[in-house]
C-alpha cells in the first residue's frame, strides 16, 4: 500500500514590508530559531474574526 502525503491548499502571497518591519521579523526569527512563515501563519491565526461570510474581493 502506498500513503501519500497530502499537503493542505496553499496560496501563495507576498507582503511588502518597510524596511525596520523586515528587520524586526528577522531579528525575532534569528531569536526564536522559527521561519518567517511560521511565524507570519501564527499571526494570521491569532486575528479575531466573526463568523459571518466574507466575500472574495
Amino acid at each position: 500500500m502506498i500513503m501519500t502525503n497530502k499537503k493542505w491548499a496553499v496560496k501563495r502571497i507576498t507582503v511588502n514590508l518597510a524596511t525596520q518591519e523586515a528587520e524586526k521579523l528577522e531579528k525575532y526569527c534569528h531569536q526564536t530559531g522559527r521561519p518567517a512563515t511560521d511565524v507570519i501563519r501564527e499571526l494570521i491565526r491569532s486575528l479575531p474574526v466573526t463568523e459571518e461570510v466574507i466575500s472574495d474581493r
